[in-house]
C-alpha cells in the first residue's frame, strides 16, 4: 500500500511538474510583452523627465532674466530722473547770474528806476523759461471759484453782486505744468 500511495504520489507531483512547465512556456511571451511594454513606459518617463528639466531650466533662464530687465529699467529710470532736473537746473543758472548782476548794481545805483527796470526784465526771463517748461499761472482775477484750480482760504462780503461765488482776491498764485496742477491758488472768495 506505501508504494501504491507513494506512486500516487509520484504520479501527482509530475503531473504537477507538468502542468508548471506547461504554463511557465505559455507564459513566457506575455511576460516578454509585458517587459517591452515596461520598458517602453520607462522610456517615455524618462523623455517626460528630461523635458521637464528642460522647461524648469528655460523657466528659470526666462526669470532671471525679467528680473534683470526689472531692475535695469528702474535704475534707468532713476538716472532719467536724476538727469532731467538737472537740464533744467542748469538751465536756471541764467537767471541766477542776471539776479546777481542785479544785486550788485543795486549797491552802487543811485537810478532807482533803472534798478526797477532790471528786476522787471530778469522776472520777464523767469515767466518765459517757465513757459518754455509747460509751467503757466493758473488765472484768478474775476474768475469763478473752482475747487479744482483753487484753494478758498477765507470768504469775504462781495462788494458788488455780481461777485458772489467769484474770486476777489489771490493771496498766493496757482500753477500747472502740462496741464497739471502743482500748486493751487490760494484766494479769497466773495460771498
Amino acid at each position: 500500500m506505501k508504494n501504491k500511495k507513494q506512486a500516487e504520489e509520484t504520479q501527482e507531483v509530475n503531473n504537477s511538474c507538468e502542468t508548471q512547465e506547461t504554463q511557465t512556456t505559455e507564459t513566457t511571451p506575455a511576460s516578454e510583452t509585458t517587459e517591452q511594454a515596461a520598458d517602453q513606459i520607462v522610456d517615455e518617463l524618462e523623455l517626460m523627465a528630461q523635458k521637464c528639466t528642460e522647461l524648469n531650466d528655460k523657466n528659470l533662464r526666462l526669470m532671471a532674466e525679467f528680473d534683470n530687465y526689472r531692475k535695469r529699467t528702474m535704475k534707468e529710470r532713476m538716472d532719467l530722473l536724476k538727469t532731467a532736473s538737472e537740464k533744467v537746473l542748469v538751465d536756471m543758472l541764467p537767471l541766477v547770474d542776471d539776479f546777481e548782476r542785479g544785486l550788485k548794481a543795486m549797491e552802487t545805483s543811485e537810478d532807482v528806476q533803472a534798478v526797477k527796470d532790471g528786476v522787471d526784465l530778469i522776472y520777464s526771463k523767469f515767466i518765459a523759461f517757465l513757459a518754455q517748461n509747460g509751467v503757466k499761472a493758473i488765472p484768478t482775477e474775476n474768475e469763478v471759484f473752482d475747487t479744482e484750480y483753487h484753494e478758498a482760504i477765507t470768504t469775504f462780503p462781495a462788494p458788488t453782486e455780481d461777485l458772489k461765488g467769484k474770486i476777489v482776491d489771490c493771496v498766493s498764485k496757482g500753477y500747472t505744468m502740462n496741464e497739471k496742477v502743482i500748486r493751487f491758488s490760494k484766494v479769497v472768495v466773495g460771498e
